[in-house]
């Protein structure tokens, strides 16, 4: 595994001083759980302190580039960038997938492709890299992959409206009635997954799920109006 960790972070453009915190960093809480005897520690706290890091450095690189645009906005671009399916992306791009260390559970369902935990890894690895380095060393990291998309998103390029959009289709069959609901909630209080459905005059158009209720109903739009124009 430590081989192979030098190689990976060549893709992350970042050189560990202590390797033992990426290594957590790519630590699943299946792959401790089932390791607790030889002291393995799981990603979960890294990427608690991964997600401010991360918040903290699009905020900041927000506010200064876009000193023209009011709090509503600033906080559509962020939503844009930090949010599962970006975060998720942005894993897949460096290939986090492939290093991530799983339990066999995890392993044989397909948790090397899991929106949620490629997301998990890839703020964990924000933090390894903060405390490794230092908050200059995470913030080049992190604007390496997300400029571009925030540079987007202050133009109107960025994530769409899905609720919006969603809401101007259906109204063209006439007036309806649409509804979003909160079906499921999992995790600790700090790392909430919330599952949303969208229902229009009484029926189930789609599901989403999401770290925060506005952005499970943003997916829950998102695979409704997939529905809606099929």
């Amino acid at each position: 595994m430590r081989d192979r960790l030098v190689v990976f972070q060549d893709s992350l453009g970042y050189l560990f001083k202590d390797i033992q915190i990426l290594e957590t960093a790519l630590t699943h809480s299946s792959y401790a759980n089932e390791n607790k005897s030889a002291g393995v520690s799981s990603n979960e706290r890294l990427e608690f302190l991964g997600d401010s890091v991360l918040n903290l450095i699009v905020s900041n690189h927000i506010f200064l580039s876009c000193p023209d645009l009011p709090e509503g906005q600033l906080t559509k671009i962020r939503a844009s960038v930090v949010c599962e399916p970006a975060l998720k992306e942005m894993a897949v791009d460096l290939d986090i997938g492939n290093f991530i260390r799983l339990g066999k559970g995890e392993e044989i369902t397909g948790g090397r492709n899991r929106p949620s935990i490629l997301s998990d890894a890839f703020e964990s690895i924000v933090a390894a890299i903060y405390i490794d380095g230092g908050y200059q060393q995470a913030e080049a990291f992190v604007l390496r992959l997300v400029e571009e998309t925030i540079e987007k998103s202050a133009k109107g390029l960025g994530l769409m409206d899905y609720k919006t959009k969603l809401q101007e289709e259906l109204q063209k069959k006439g007036d309806v009635k649409i509804k979003y609901e909160v079906v499921n909630e999992i995790g600790p209080d700090h790392n909430k997954q919330f599952s949303v459905q969208v229902e229009c005059n009484g029926k189930i158009m789609g599901v989403g799920q999401g770290k925060s209720k506005k952005e499970a109903e943003q997916r829950a739009a998102e695979n409704a109006l997939k529905t809606v124009n099929s």
